[in-house]
């Protein structure tokens, strides 16, 4: 799954060139029931859901483009009998959710509001701290990253844990023992003993210095996170828009093989894969 824009093109297609989406199901269900952010890879949701209109909750880390401009084209949720909650984060100048969400979705740079999509759809937004979302316990946690309030989540159903934390500047909070940010509080709650951490990873070492302003973790980083926090696994996501298929290969050699006999076990993110836990 990439970051900051969709990467198409034949460079790009094993790894994928849609934008920020994760579907999670509960244990025994037949479908989605929760999902974190609607880039452009939400699109895929409604082929899992075998054409019945989508019921549940989509749930935004940050309000960024690429993180949100799947949301008029997710099919499943603009069926007739879809009912939708979308949550964004609790913006620290009271700003209700609609209001926010029409900023971004409203003429004339697109041709419809938030009020118009189809189906059943309700926005508010979602604070520090724990909350049920469907059948999943969900703690939420403010995390760097430039241009706009952004959480990392943490989520269970009772049995398995996923850590998701997109877009994350560590860095901002100083270099940390590597010179690749600091494994700060809100990382490491979320992280900790999670099963998956799903991890922002669009850079590498050698493009720091020169992009971290734009707010991005080296892949470096995630897995040293993981590794503190016990994760279980890491999923190295949010690839850099530029980052070739071959050119992830070699990352995911470096990085993988390294892990192959510890914990964490680290893989990259692919479009449509499907995790078990």
């Amino acid at each position: 799954m990439r970051g900051s824009i969709p990467a198409p093109g034949i460079d790009f297609v094993r790894y994928g060139g849609n934008t920020s989406c994760v579907a999670l199901a509960p244990d025994g269900a037949d479908a989605p029931t929760l999902i974190l952010d609607s880039g452009t890879g939400v699109q895929g949701v409604s082929a899992l859901l075998a054409r019945a209109p989508f019921h549940g909750t989509i749930l935004l880390s940050h309000l960024h483009w690429d993180h949100v401009i799947g949301l008029p084209f997710f099919a499943a949720a603009e069926l007739p009998g879809a009912v939708v909650t979308l949550l964004l984060p609790d913006q620290q100048n009271g700003a209700e959710a609609a209001g926010v969400l029409g900023g971004l979705m409203a003429p004339p740079f697109f041709p419809i509001v938030p009020a118009e999509l189809g189906g059943r759809w309700s926005f508010d937004t979602i604070a520090p701290g724990t909350t049920q979302i469907e059948a999943f316990h969900v703690l939420a946690r403010e995390i760097p990253h430039k241009g706009g309030r952004t959480f990392g989540y943490r989520i269970t159903d009772g049995h398995s844990t996923i850590a998701y934390l997109p877009d994350h500047c560590p860095t901002v909070l100083g270099p940390g023992e590597d010179g690749f940010g600091e494994c700060h509080p809100s990382a490491m709650e979320l992280a900790r003993d999670a099963d998956v951490l799903v991890h922002d990873a669009q850079l590498l070492p050698q493009e720091l210095a020169a992009e971290a302003c734009f707010g991005h973790a080296v892949a470096d980083y995630a897995v040293q996170l993981g590794r503190r926090a016990g994760a279980r696994a890491v999923v190295l996501f949010h690839h850099h828009h530029k980052r070739t298929d071959d050119e992830l290969d070699l990352l995911a050699r470096r990085l993988g093989d390294a892990s192959a006999q510890a914990t964490p076990q680290v893989s990259l993110a692919i479009e449509g894969t499907v995790l078990e836990l």
